[in-house]
């Protein structure tokens, strides 16, 4: 029988870093929420001309400098170096020096696509590929690498468990910390989705937007009648440690976790069983009147968002909390994406201030609310969902 003690020691969030078209600190992070417009905007992609969440010229600079800056990196996929690029922000944030001994769990749901498909490409048009191509396209090199450019020695493990990759990383590290094998643990996501053939996977499954609007990802707009999913790119990192430090940005108060029957590769049920449980569990001990906001998943589509918006109704009944999402200004960033929901979390809650979508709730975006606990939810292909209850 697992020791109740273990299972209930307080983990503290003591930073959290991102990369991605939101900005590369907390402030350009924190004002890009407050502001309604969106960061997806029309781009090639291929030779096609879709929506996307994509880098400003001044983050692919830093990517591109990055990559010039030792040979070994030079073959690196955007994956790997968005990740590189957090968790130096992250570590610094944290306090945690070169050299250091903690453990590092960053995951991706697709790894180094973009590699992986200029290497095929070349592989079916001369029958030759390069050496690199095996040992740049492992998805477990994110986590190896992230430790040796911060020349850590802790455990590395990297994984993919779709769109939930980044929360059950953040699981993960909070079972090694609370079973006392780590005294530090680093975990999070990322994503460098954005080429034709991951494109075109989504665009088959009719799920991708092509709405020419000032919001081509609708997400929690419950009256839409089309799909509107929009990739976006990035990363996100949290420092996390055992106990409640005094400095910590915020307080792990509840993990939920649960995989749904499925019916079919991607389905998930009308009302979310998987989500319904994972809140549930997150949880546990306390009065659902006590969370105020729900950072959703809702992915832009039409039944990503309703199943996820039954759950919380089941769960909460008459005691809906404040909903809200971040893909609507950022698109989906797969792997990465419940980490960079998390940090918005943390950010609201440091900020006392609800950040809510311009098109579904417009006055959320200047009127001030009391936050305390927040509930974030993740839910990926495999019908597989995490929630992380978070607090000030």
């Amino acid at each position: 029988m697992a020791n109740s003690t273990i299972l209930t020691i307080p983990v503290s969030i003591t930073s959290i870093a991102s990369f991605s078209p939101l900005g590369r600190t907390p402030q350009e992070v924190w004002e890009s929420y407050l502001k309604p417009a969106t960061k997806i905007s029309f781009k090639d992609v291929g030779n096609k001309n879709v929506p996307v969440a994509a880098l400003n010229d001044q983050l692919e600079k830093l990517v591109s400098e990055l990559a010039n800056s030792d040979s070994k990196y030079r073959y690196l996929d955007k994956s790997v170096l968005y990740a590189i690029l957090a968790s130096r922000s992250a570590a610094k944030a944290a306090g945690w020096k070169e050299g250091d001994v903690f453990g590092i769990n960053i995951g991706s749901s697709r790894g180094a696509t973009e590699l992986f498909e200029n290497h095929y490409s070349e592989f079916i048009n001369t029958g030759k590929t390069s050496v690199q191509a095996s040992p740049s396209t492992t998805l477990g090199n994110i986590s190896s690498w992230i430790a040796h450019d911060l020349k850590s020695t802790g455990p590395e493990i990297s994984h993919s468990i779709t769109c939930s990759t980044a929360l059950h990383a953040l699981l993960n590290g909070i079972a090694w910390l609370r079973g006392g094998m780590s005294d530090k643990f680093m975990v999070g996501g990322s994503e460098a989705p954005l080429t034709p053939f991951t494109i075109a996977q989504m665009q088959a499954m009719k799920i991708y937007s092509s709405q020419q609007a000032e919001y081509p990802c609708r997400a929690l707009d419950m009256d839409k009648e089309v799909n509107t999913m929009v990739l976006g790119e990035g990363a996100a990192i949290a420092c996390l440690e055992p106990g409640r430090k005094p400095d910590a940005l915020a307080y792990i108060e509840g993990v939920g976790y649960s995989t749904e029957v499925l019916k079919h590769s991607v389905s998930i049920s009308t009302d979310a069983d998987c989500l319904q449980k994972s809140m549930l569990m997150a949880m546990e001990g306390i009065d659902v009147t006590e969370v105020d906001a729900v950072i959703m998943h809702a992915p832009g589509t039409i039944k990503g968002d309703m199943s996820e918006y039954n759950a919380i109704k089941k769960v909460f009944d008459n005691h809906t909390p404040l909903l809200t999402s971040n893909k609507w200004k950022i698109g989906h960033t797969f792997g990465a994406s419940g980490l960079l929901s998390l940090e918005m979390a943390v950010m609201m809650l440091n900020n006392e201030k609800f950040i809510g979508i311009p098109f579904v709730d417009k006055e959320n975006f200047i009127q001030d609310k009391k936050l305390s606990k927040i509930l974030v939810n993740a839910v990926g292909f495999g019908g597989n969902a995490v929630s992380i209850l978070v607090t000030k």
